[in-house]
């Protein structure tokens, strides 16, 4: 019965409303006597009208962007995993993947459907939406560099990363003079040119470098300690030296520039000396996901966009206040998560690739069409590489570090990905990069970056070390080992007390491994120590109650099945 009242109001509602707006309608022709009013005629008109109206809206502005976003996206995922397939770094793919959709390929091949896809008025769109990628990215960035580690570490990675900046830098700038004539923009100043040169081949991808070392597993030997934090020390000295550059450029002289670095330098010691200490407080009064509500989430978010538009105005760009900004978060790894979580995707899956298409619209390989531009390529891909690599590795040697590492460190530092592409595109934002240049330098930022992975297998095969004693070797591959492969921590602490039920009666000729593997994506190397600590934590309880020795084994890659 109840039912039945249900369907019988339902069904008078809709009835009853739908003929009071019938006689609504109805009604409401006569007030249009005495407008002039079209009538649409029938026929076949109003399948031509429906067309051009369709048409209409796959030109709309959104219609195109959409369009352009979701093109760009599978193009840069489908290309990202081949490449993570064959061992390469994903942002690799991604750039290939600006590339393929630019003039360079489809532009060439396709250019009806480049234009109808990338048309010249969409250009803004893109490109504004890839800036929002980017200062998200910076802000990223920031935050994953750890302070107190820089600070632990400081003499030997001051040492190296400075001097992995300065020796390319100078090559730079030789190379800049060598040829300005043929490829400087009109009315550029050397000065600019050279500057812009010279810190394009300083630059050292510290994102890609960090998944790197943790994807091989590194990041826990001295190795790999003392190369992420050359690698941030780099990025922070790096980025400095870039507003400095941007403040010269656009002043036109370094005396004009002193006003702009001057004011820099206040902002610089506002984030730190009172921004810092009220976001600290901030931290520290809402500390877990549970009581960081909506209005506190905004406060950090202000901060970012604050800091992105107060350096953008100074005139250093907006990308160094982002990047500033992520610097001062909170140093919690709970906070830093959260913020991570609440943009990572959106910022790395979604806006990321925009700038990497933009950048490859503006990367014409095609320019390069005689053999004395491409050997002007080989020679700023030698420099940078004979610059970042011999700087890094020779002042690695110094400070006392064997060769195998001087070198992993040189060929590490020699990573550059993403972040010369953020260096390049404003340089030619700025007019200082001529669209030669710029894509001779994007095809150097893919070289050195692909080269990466091949370079440090040379170097382990060269140095491959050699176990200690036979003695030692033989007495392991007499004992039993057991490897407790888990996920949730309470499940590695039940299969330890399996697997020492089993083995208690081998009076100790046994070995036993606890292995935890976790995807590359869900952490950021300032938060693995912790992660792998809460991991392991019930297990090695559980093994010092047991009296079992246990060896743990942490490894986080991009690939779990292979």
């Amino acid at each position: 019965m109840k039912k039945f009242r249900n369907v019988f109001f339902y069904l008078a509602t809709i009835g009853g409303f739908s003929l009071l707006m019938y006689w609504i309608v109805q009604k409401g022709k006569n007030l249009e006597l005495g407008r002039n009013i079209p009538i649409p005629k029938g026929g076949t008109n109003q399948w031509m009208e429906f067309v051009t109206s369709f048409v209409h809206n796959l030109q709309h502005p959104l219609a195109i962007l959409l369009a352009q976003i979701v093109t760009i996206v599978f193009t840069a995922r489908i290309l990202g995993w081949v490449c993570k397939k064959i061992g390469q770094p994903t942002v690799i793919g991604e750039i290939v993947a600006g590339i393929v959709l630019g003039p360079s390929l489809v532009g060439m091949y396709l250019p009806g459907f480049s234009s109808a896809l990338f048309p010249a008025e969409s250009m803004n769109n893109l490109q504004f939406l890839s800036q929002v990628g980017l200062i998200l990215f910076m802000f990223m960035v920031g935050m994953e560099l750890d302070l107190k580690t820089l600070k632990n570490r400081a003499h030997e990675a001051v040492v190296i990363s400075h001097a992995s900046i300065i020796f390319p830098f100078a090559l730079g700038i030789g190379l800049a003079y060598f040829i300005y004539q043929s490829f400087a923009p009109q009315g550029v100043q050397f000065l600019s040119f050279g500057l812009f040169i010279g810190i394009a081949m300083s630059i050292t991808a510290f994102p890609v470098l960090a998944r790197i070392v943790h994807e091989r597993g590194i990041h826990k030997t001295r190795l790999g300690a003392i190369v992420i934090t050359c690698a941030a020390v780099d990025d922070i000295t790096a980025w400095c030296i870039l507003a400095a550059v941007i403040a010269i450029v656009k002043a036109g002289s370094f005396v004009s520039s002193l006003y702009t670095i001057a004011i820099a330098v206040g902002y610089v010691l506002v984030m730190v000396q009172i921004v810092r200490p009220f976001l600290k407080r901030v931290g520290e009064l809402y500390p877990t996901r549970e009581n960081m509500s909506k209005q506190v989430v905004a406060i950090f978010f202000l901060t970012l966009i604050l800091s992105a538009y107060a350096t953008e105005v100074i005139g250093i760009h907006a990308l160094f206040g982002a990047f500033m900004a992520g610097t001062i978060m909170p140093e919690s790894t709970r906070i830093r998560n959260i913020l991570t979580e609440k943009i990572e995707d959106v910022a790395l899956v979604l806006l990321l690739p925009l700038f990497f298409v933009f950048t490859g619209l503006r990367t014409q390989i095609g320019l390069l069409n005689d053999l004395y531009l491409w050997q002007i390529t080989g020679l700023v891909v030698l420099v940078a590489v004979v610059g970042k690599f011999l700087g890094s590795a020779l002042a690695a040697k110094f400070v006392r570090q064997s060769w195998r590492d001087s070198l992993s460190i040189g060929a590490l530092m020699n990573t550059r990905g993403l972040m010369e592409l953020v260096v390049l595109n404003i340089g030619y934002d700025l007019g200082i990069l001529t669209p030669e240049i710029f894509s001779m330098m994007v095809i150097m930022a893919l070289v050195t970056t692909f080269m990466t992975g091949p370079a440090l297998d040379v170097i382990q095969r060269l140095f491959k070390q050699k176990s200690s004693t036979i003695s030692e070797e033989i007495n392991q591959l007499r004992k039993f080992k057991i490897i407790l492969s888990f996920g949730n921590p309470d499940m590695g602490r039940s299969l330890l007390r399996l697997a020492n039920g089993l083995i208690r009666k081998q009076n100790g000729n046994t070995s036993v491994t606890a292995l935890h593997l976790c995807y590359n994506n869900v952490l950021h190397h300032y938060n693995m120590d912790d992660y792998e600590s809460e991991s392991f934590a019930p297990v090695i309880h559980e093994s010092e109650l047991l009296n079992q020795p246990i060896t743990t084994l942490f490894k986080a890659s991009d690939d779990i099945d292979d």
